[in-house]
Parts: structure tokens; sequence; C-alpha cells
């Protein structure tokens, strides 16, 4: 079955930088666009950034643009997200999730299937 396993969360000061990870396995990987969201307590789960099947174009939230990149390594079904310049806004609890054939969206529903999440804290 699909399994997408995110790693790679922790403790962080404010201006620091993590890379989270998703390995996927269950699925051809490589024929799905992938995105991260995230959920902080007391809010929904909003779109952070996306990219396409080949990793020809990303997509980025306006609040983590310029800071947060996002990647893929198809052969090793692996999906990144680079973060610098953290704030502490950006603490949440981070989901990697599998998109669509094609095309590449930015909303829950166009995603259908979900990891656990990794939890990103952002210190003062």
């Amino acid at each position: 079955q699909v399994q997408l396993v995110e790693s790679g969360g922790g403790l962080v000061q404010a201006g620091g930088s993590l890379r989270l990870s998703c390995a996927a396995s269950g699925y051809t990987f490589s024929s799905f666009s992938m995105g991260w969201f995230r959920q902080a307590p007391g809010k929904e789960r909003e779109f952070v950034s996306g990219i396409m099947w080949n990793g020809s174009r990303t997509t980025y939230a306006d609040s983590v643009k310029g800071r947060f990149t996002v990647s893929r390594d198809n052969d090793k079904r692996m999906l990144y997200l680079q973060m610098n310049n953290l704030y502490l806004e950006d603490t949440a609890k981070y989901y990697c999730a599998r998109g669509g054939h094609c095309g590449l969206g930015n909303t829950r529903l166009e995603f259908d299937q979900w990891g656990k999440g990794t939890q990103v804290t952002v210190s003062s």
C-alpha cells in the first residue's frame, strides 16, 4: 500500500535551517506530483509547496517563497523540503502528500495520500 514517511523535523532557532525528507513507497513515485503541507495547533492544514512529477515546475505559498525549496529524487523515491531562515510562525507539523498525474495543485482535495507528519518547532 502507499506509504509516505516524513523525517527531519526538530527544534531550531529562528533564522536557522532544517531539511525535511519524505520517503515514498507502494506506488510509482515518479508518476505523481508531490506536495508539502503544514498544520499549526488550532489552525487549518495549509499548502506549503508542490513539485511536478519530473521536478519541472514548483509552487510555493507566499509565506515561504524565497526561504523554502522543494525538490525530489525519483530514483530514490524521496521528496525534500529545504527550509532556510525559519520564522517562529513556521512552527507546525509538516506533512508530505501525493498529488495527481497531471498538473500541480495547491489544495488539500488535490492530494490523496498523506504521511503522518514531522514536527517543526522554531524558537526565539
